[in-house]
């Protein structure tokens, strides 16, 4: 067989790839009839009463793990379609809203029909939509102004993609919803490969006491949206795959069932054991059962938290992969930028901060990082915990900002057994009981809700922690850090923030400065690629070296880690020094785009700007799923929900 016909095989994520490009008319005609035959008018008000509060709560806690992997993705998109006037919601399998976030002026529009946490969007509430028909036809679906049943969101546009466990049941729903003339084409394809992320990252959190194979055709393609994933016991019996797995197979799920590793990859899971007890293992050379090669990584996760396989002789350690309940691996942690003398790469602002930090360290006195969003403040709190008196104890980190509200309290107090309807047996033991004999790291502090904060601050002055449902108070000893990107004075005098709390949290202000304003920053870029590389031979070209100090890098070290990750893979193992050809195109873009003319109508303006952001990723996903599939057209097209003609609309010179 030859690669050409194996990529065309292994080119849709889904076996059943036609039905990513279903008719719409028969769909929206189909869902407008089961909305009259639910009862609703199309010019009736719709339901918008949100849960209760506590409701909410049992909502967001009996979806806990499909929150706890959806949230990263759902940042990770908001940040490529930010001020395009849309907003990224996530619901339940029911289509009731968990969590959003989105753009300040879209909110308002969108509070007016209800797009916001608790309220129910299935079409038998809302008639036709995105986020209700995605779960009736359990197939993405983008739903467009006068698409909508009801004339009262006539003035959206929304594209929705269903979220699927490993049995292929739906869980879940992505939506990306915004004012209709913000529309673009390609928003599915962003909403549909953030779905199939979270998809993954549940399918690999699933299984315990199991052995996990990631695999392609082509090695640099594991560990990517595309790989297949399937797990199997110890002893080789087949658990289960996740979709892309199922399509490269070619196996539905009840057949796989009958099969282990040895019958689907012809390795023996002795081999499999061999293989890993060699000095440095490679990637696994594996034939399916039907004759396709592909390539492959195996991992052993075990429930507490071992990862070794054991065969005739020693012990044999896989890649590991973090259980649950275990603690991050410290030695990996301690490889990254993370002692403070490690971090001191002599910039002078840098410098200051670190010398003022050692001289607090085991004082018990607590510590206000500042700065902008992306420069450090985690990595010098985990600096500050390994240089500690505390090191040995746990380093506990909560993002006040991504959690909902009415997740927080519980998250951070724990709660006892019964506290609420939906709470798990035994309880669960919060964050800050968590931290006890180490440090609690309190990120984004300024978005804490109000009505918590004198709750941590009462723990704070009395250390004693009460869980929800409790009359029991437990000691608790703490070191705490906290960080954040606002000016609290300013917060304080809009009312947002407890002055008190302020007042206990800022024992040491220390200001991390942003990293157009560092003066090491060659010394960085040397530090981030032998941390992201494993200590690679690659160096960076003087001509980039000089475009780097002229870019003003909003997104800080978030930003030009991410850069210099890409630029490696591009300049792969036979180019020693990273050059501009191997810059990604919207940095080439950046520096060479001169200052921006004011704008007649600041709200076109970000409508225009927006809708060419979007173009450009557009165009990025194409050409990275068409190297995906090899070449195959028509495969890319079916994994994106275009038509073929699309894809040569947007890329003439396949024709």
């Amino acid at each position: 067989m030859t690669y050409q016909s194996q990529a065309s095989l292994l080119g849709p994520a889904l076996p059943d790839a036609a039905a990513y490009r279903p008719d719409v008319d028969r769909i929206i005609a189909t869902s407008h009839r089961r909305s009259e035959e639910f009862g609703l008018r199309a010019g009736g008000r719709p339901d918008f009463s949100p849960l209760s509060g506590s409701d909410l709560s049992t909502l967001v806690e009996q979806n806990r793990m499909l929150y706890a992997h959806a949230v990263p993705a759902m940042e990770t998109l908001y940040q490529q379609i930010v001020n395009t006037h849309n907003m990224v919601l996530l619901t339940d399998a029911h289509g009731v809203i968990v969590h959003s976030l989105g753009d300040a002026d879209f909110l308002e529009k969108a509070n007016q029909v209800a797009l916001k946490a608790g309220v129910a969007w299935s079409e038998e509430s809302k008639g036709t939509n995105a986020i209700g028909t995605a779960i009736a036809e359990k197939a993405p679906v983008t739903v467009h102004a006068d698409q909508h049943f009801l004339a009262a969101n006539h003035f959206l546009t929304c594209s929705a993609a269903p979220i699927t466990d490993h049995r292929g049941k739906v869980v879940g729903v992505l939506d990306v919803s915004g004012d209709r003339r913000s529309y673009h084409k390609h928003t599915m394809a962003l909403v549909r490969m953030s779905a199939l992320m979270i998809e993954n990252q549940m399918f690999a959190a699933t299984f315990e006491n199991a052995i996990t194979l990631h695999f392609h055709a082509r090695p640099e393609f594991i560990g990517t949206l595309m790989e297949g994933i399937a797990s199997f016991t110890p002893g080789g019996r087949f658990l289960a795959a996740n979709r892309n797995a199922l399509f490269q197979l070619g196996l539905s799920y009840p057949a796989l069932q009958a099969h282990t590793f040895s019958s689907l990859f012809g390795l023996p899971v002795s081999a499999l054991f061999d293989h890993y007890r060699s000095a440095a293992p490679g990637l696994l050379d594996l034939c399916m059962h039907d004759g396709v090669r592909v390539r492959g990584r195996a991992e052993l996760r075990l429930t507490n938290g071992v990862h070794v396989l054991t065969g005739a002789s020693a012990p044999v350690q896989l890649p590991a992969v973090r259980a649950a309940n275990a603690a991050p691996p410290q030695p990996k942690a301690a490889r990254r930028l993370s002692g403070l003398r490690y971090l001191n790469t002599g910039d002078p602002q840098l410098e200051q901060v670190i010398d003022k930090v050692n001289k607090v360290l085991g004082r018990d006195v607590p510590i206000l990082i500042m700065g902008e969003t992306g420069t450090g403040k985690e990595l010098l709190a985990q600096a500050i915990h390994n240089d500690s008196p505390r090191a040995q104890g746990p380093f506990v980190a909560v993002n006040c900002a991504s959690i909902p509200e009415t997740l927080i309290e519980s998250e951070l107090f724990g709660y006892e057994d019964g506290a609420f309807t939906g709470a798990r047996k035994k309880g669960a033991l919060g964050r800050i009981l968590q931290a006890d004999g180490g440090t609690l790291f309190l990120d984004e502090i300024g978005d804490m809700p109000y009505a918590l904060q004198a709750r941590l601050l009462r723990v704070l002055q009395e250390r004693m922690v009460t869980p929800l449902g409790s009359a029991k108070s437990i000691p608790v000893n703490v070191e705490l850090i906290c960080a954040t990107n606002h000016n609290l004075r300013q917060r304080i005098a809009a009312g947002l923030f407890r002055e008190d709390l302020y007042y206990r949290l800022n024992g040491l202000v220390v200001k991390l400065p942003p990293l157009r304003e560092r003066t090491d920053l060659e010394c960085v870029v040397r530090r981030i690629l032998a941390a992201e590389t494993d200590g690679s031979r690659h160096r960076i070209a003087d001509e980039v070296l000089q475009l780097f100090r002229r870019h003003k890098w909003p997104g800080n070290f978030r930003q030009l880690t991410n850069l210099l990750r890409t630029a490696t893979i591009m300049a792969g193992d036979e180019e020693e020094e990273i050059g501009l050809r191997h810059m990604p195109d919207d940095f080439l873009d950046d520096i060479a785009e001169p200052p921006a003319a004011p704008a007649a109508s600041p709200g076109a303006q970000q409508l225009v700007a927006g809708g060419a952001r979007l173009e450009e990723m557009a165009l990025s996903v194409i050409l990275k799923s068409l190297e995906a599939n090899g070449g195959n057209v028509s495969a890319t097209a079916r994994l994106l929900g275009v038509s073929r003609n699309t894809i040569y609309r947007k890329l003439p010179h396949l024709k």
